[in-house]
């Protein structure tokens, strides 16, 4: 018979599994794939030429979140070369932890939230002024991270703007940066290919949506989505692309002539899948823990409509796909729980936050947890 260190052990087991994984993926300043808590460690798979040949190089380091938050999600702060992740680590969901991609170190910023839910927010991180701002609950936030590119001992603090102007019944937002302004999509009573806007420098909420019609294909949809805001080698972000949840196309919005194009949609038809987008390429994180890359190419319709999809082998070499990778969707509604968007992009939106429904990924990982306890318990009373 088997004693009661070994039942312990497997009880451990049982823990181990059901512990919900929360990864996020992002660029650093020389367009790096980076890839956080993913199969319990961080990837570098490299830039854009190593993603198919090549191999990811494990960056794990000392003072890194656990990654074990509900949703977790990540910002490129291009200027300085570093990410920002918020609600990195379930112990301290306020905190932003820093990772210094040239010294290659994490530090951990202590902030103070107010009216701020660490677990219910939708965000951008503004390129030029290098601050978040957040749908929390009702209200707009910022939270100003300044130059910082490892953590000061005094805290920050997220501040509130003012309500924001959206129905009550907006509880998914879906916020996408270019241009230094917030577009929200998806808003009731606004049609499809129109979003409304906020002025960042102005901190102004613009009456009238913005339309942005097809240039090629449809227009987006009015439907709720994942966002994320491809760099320029100079300047602001002046496009960004939206996935809606079925995952049907690839929307790009151009900002600077008002257009959308749209283009194939992603290989993993995820709901809870996060994105980032660096100059040349969007990348998909999906919640079983693939990667893809839609290769993307600024102004050139032809070559983006001719693109496809194609899987990062060099991150799935060293870390398979697994069914514990955990995200889903944004809360307007100041709901307490958090899944994830995580829309985790790399200068684009992200959220967390209450949805309304769970994909079929999240939902296979919890009854294959829910059969392995079954099994666990199942042995011990065979055993006794």
């Amino acid at each position: 018979m088997f004693g009661l260190p070994t039942l312990v052990s497997l009880f451990a087991l049982v823990a181990a599994k059901a512990a919900q994984a929360s990864p996020c993926v992002a660029f650093d300043a020389n367009f790096n794939l980076l890839v956080f808590g993913l199969d319990g460690k961080d990837w570098n798979a490299g830039t854009q030429d190593s993603w198919s040949n090549g191999t990811a190089t494990d960056i794990t380091a000392s003072g890194r979140p656990s990654f074990d938050a509900s949703n977790t999600t990540c910002y490129l702060a291009q200027f300085y070369n570093a990410i920002y992740v918020l609600n990195g680590d379930s112990s301290d969901p306020s905190a932003v932890y820093i990772y210094d991609a040239a010294t290659k170190s994490w530090s951990t910023q202590s902030v103070t939230t107010g009216k701020f839910s660490p677990s219910n927010f939708a965000a951008i991180l503004d390129h030029d002024t290098n601050v978040f701002y957040a749908i929390s609950g009702t209200d707009l936030f910022y939270l100003n991270m300044e130059a910082e590119t490892s953590a000061n001992s005094t805290a920050l603090s997220w501040t509130d703007v003012e309500t924001d102007p959206f129905p009550s019944s907006y509880t998914q937002p879906v916020m996408a940066l270019a241009q230094n302004h917030i577009h929200f999509l998806d808003v009731p009573d606004v049609p499809a290919g129109e979003a409304k806007i906020f002025v960042i420098h102005y901190s102004y909420f613009q009456p009238d949506a913005q339309s942005y019609p097809a240039s090629s294909g449809n227009s987006f949809p009015a439907a709720h989505g994942k966002t994320a805001s491809f760099f320029q080698s100079e300047g602001v972000q002046q496009e960004f692309a939206f996935i809606p949840d079925d995952g049907s196309a690839t929307y790009v919005i151009n900002v600077e002539n008002n257009s959308t194009t749209s283009y194939a949609g992603p290989t993993s038809k995820d709901a809870d899948s996060s994105y980032a987008a660096s100059i040349t390429a969007l990348v998909q994180l999906d919640s079983t823990g693939n990667l893809y890359f839609f290769p993307y190419t600024e102004g050139d319709t032809s070559a983006n409509t001719a693109a496809s999809w194609t899987k990062v082998t060099a991150v799935s070499k060293v870390a398979p796909a697994s069914s514990v990778a955990a995200s889903g969707t944004g809360s307007h509604s100041g709901s307490a729980s958090a899944t994830g968007s995580a829309t985790g992009s790399a200068g684009g939106a992200s959220s967390t936050g209450t949805s309304g429904s769970s994909s079929s990924a999240n939902t296979a990982a919890k009854m294959s947890r829910g059969l392995l306890a079954a099994g666990v318990l199942g042995l011990v009373a065979y055993l006794f």
